[in-house]
């Protein structure tokens, strides 16, 4: 059901609109999983049962649009919101091992995704086929040098290098900004961790403190997989950008992990209220 988009049906068109689901669906996860897990003592079983199974039913839905990278993703969040909250170490590490499994599945049964890891180990081997898209993102990431060639001036993104406004705009933020510019953005986005991690630990309220969590760990998580894919340090992945990407999809569901972390900061019993004067 959906818009089928290179082999893939990840989205609902109405009209000239694109919505991806599993893009919107990020926000609803992290805050479902805090409220689950950060309650988790005081719900019987039958609860607990009830919400792992929609989690997984989820996941099984975005994974099989397909969408691998995007499931691999979620279930990440999903976990780790998990660990924040304490959960016993048993049922997290069989969980870990019913994903890792879950994904050698799907890459086994799946030709392309296979082809994908192949390409990512040795991208020259088929430079004008499977590995066309890392080859081309590495040219544009390399063509930067130190100081880039200048914003609007990368030649990568005339054609050369595919789907460079989402899954590879990195490669030409890297390569009109250089190194330099790839430092000042990794900086920017140990900043903004730094900052979700504070207000999770000076937040008092414990599924709120688990918001905060699963918001930095889809935020920065999600721009260090789309930079490690544009770098070569991962399999290449169809995962925007947060904040940076074009995807209307994408911008709405990063705004509004955005303003979750800017509630909890700004409900936690530590944050200083600035009345404004009149006059």
């Amino acid at each position: 059901m959906g818009e089928n988009i290179n082999g893939a049906t990840r989205w609902i068109k109405l009209g000239p609109i694109l919505i991806q689901p599993s893009e919107l669906m990020k926000p609803f996860l992290v805050l479902q999983s805090a409220l689950v897990f950060g309650r988790w003592e005081r719900l019987l079983w039958v609860i607990r049962l009830q919400w792992l199974g929609v989690f997984t039913i989820i996941l099984a839905c975005i994974l099989l649009q397909p969408n691998l990278s995007t499931t691999a993703l979620c279930g990440m969040s999903l976990w780790l919101v998990a660990v924040a909250s304490g959960i016993p170490a048993m049922y997290l590490t069989s969980t870990a091992l019913g994903g890792a499994l879950t994904a050698f599945i799907s890459i086994s049964l799946r030709e392309y995704q296979r082809k994908r890891v192949t390409a990512f180990l040795d991208p020259w081997a088929d430079p004008l086929g499977n590995g066309y898209q890392l080859v081309q993102s590495l040219m544009a990431v390399g063509s930067g040098g130190i100081f880039g060639t200048g914003y609007g001036m990368s030649q990568q993104k005339l054609f050369y290098l595919p789907i460079q406004y989402t899954d590879f705009i990195f490669s030409v933020f890297a390569e009109e900004f250089g190194f330099i510019g790839g430092i000042i953005l990794l900086f920017l986005l140990l900043t903004y961790a730094t900052f979700a991690l504070r207000v999770a630990m000076k937040c008092t309220h414990r599924v709120k403190r688990l918001i905060a969590i699963g918001v930095m760990v889809i935020m920065v998580g999600q721009s260090l997989l789309n930079i490690g894919v544009a770098t070569g340090a991962l399999p290449t992945t169809g995962l925007p950008f947060p904040l940076f990407s074009y995807g209307g999809s994408s911008t709405l569901a990063s705004l509004t992990l955005a303003a979750l972390l800017i509630r909890v900061a700004r409900e936690s019993n530590e944050a200083e209220i600035l009345h404004l004067r009149k006059g």
